[in-house]
């Protein structure tokens, strides 16, 4: 059956290579994970260091590491997705994955590069919200493309704890 381009969802459907879909759902959360930090990377050394931290606040070190390995099973998961044939169910989890990454990226703008703390904090819960509506519909799909975020939402829980508490200590 020939597939017509109304059967497409993105440009990824149309590749036919599982090494290259795998390295362009792999490469979409680290691109926008890096374009983040690049955006960000010069409020670290100044505005953020000056902050009040609170005492449970890990080292600055950690979180390159962590969200790298974050963004690969994302990328992973991901790729278990776009794997599956079209289906409404599939078209609806790719746009919840979009959605949350697209919450990712503009939640370290709002926080380290607007210094909009409060607003942060309520973006990171809407975040929190899109990761877990999204682990629930990869489960659904793909078990394991669901299980693969777990971390991530852990992870994103406690940067929402770290977020509340620089909201109230600053």
């Amino acid at each position: 059956m020939e597939e017509t381009s109304a059967d497409c969802f993105c440009f990824i459907d149309m590749i036919k290579s599982k090494y290259i879909l795998l390295f362009f759902a792999i490469m979409i959360p680290m691109l926008v994970g890096g374009v983040s930090g690049f955006l960000t990377a010069e409020a670290i050394p100044g505005w953020y260091a000056n902050l009040n931290q609170p005492s449970f606040n890990p080292p600055n070190g950690i979180f390159g590491p962590v969200w790298t390995t974050l963004y690969l099973l994302m990328g992973i998961s991901f790729y278990k997705i776009l794997q599956l044939p079209s289906s409404k169910d599939r078209t609806e989890a790719i746009n919840v994955f979009y959605l949350q990454l697209m919450l990712n990226f503009f939640w370290s703008l709002i926080f380290f590069r607007w210094h909009l703390i409060g607003l942060a904090l309520v973006e990171i819960i809407v975040m929190w919200i899109s990761i877990a509506l999204m682990i629930h519909r990869f489960r659904k799909m793909t078990p394991v493309a669901g299980y693969l975020n777990i971390p991530y939402l852990l992870w994103v829980t406690f940067a929402g704890i770290l977020n509340g508490a620089y909201f109230i200590l600053n």
